[in-house]
């Protein structure tokens, strides 16, 4: 078994949020190499995700975001499985990133509102970070709908 870097495991661990035994598990399983731990602790997470995509959601928030000095306004349905997750600063960043998205994209509906690129970084879908937030709290997250809003529209 490999001695963990412990410097790169609270590095870790404050980069991704992971639950210390992941980021531990990560780093013993690519012998401390940071990217592939990196990369196996994002991959565990979308496994996780998958695995909670069947139990139900029924508690969550509304997000409410205005943008461009009050021309764009959105509002969020966003649901988890308990509101001790709702209440949660990872579950409210998620709502205010996605409402964001939203505001900016203007997708049709929930489907297309997933499959955007995530304006904030390219490299990910809206699905696959709200996968990587599933990973991260252990609950399973759904957009429920959204609705926005545009001055003169």
């Amino acid at each position: 078994m490999v001695e963990v870097d412990l410097v790169k495991l609270k590095k870790l661990r404050l980069e991704t949020g992971a639950s210390i035994a992941d980021c531990r598990r990560a780093l013993e399983e690519t012998s401390n190499d940071e990217k592939k731990a990196l990369e196996w602790i994002q991959k565990n997470a979308l496994s996780k995700a998958e695995k909670k995509t069947d139990r139900a959601t029924s508690q969550g928030l509304i997000e409410s975001y205005i943008h461009g000095g009050g021309k764009v306004g959105v509002l969020l349905e966003i649901l988890c499985e308990t509101d001790f997750v709702a209440k949660t600063d990872d579950f409210e960043n998620l709502a205010h990133e996605v409402a964001m998205q939203v505001a900016a994209m203007n997708p049709k509906d929930v489907p297309t509102l997933l499959s955007q690129e995530y304006i904030r970084d390219s490299s990910q879908t809206i699905e696959q970070m709200v996968k990587s937030v599933i990973g991260k709290l252990g609950e399973n997250i759904t957009i429920k709908r959204f609705q926005r809003f545009a001055v003169g529209e």
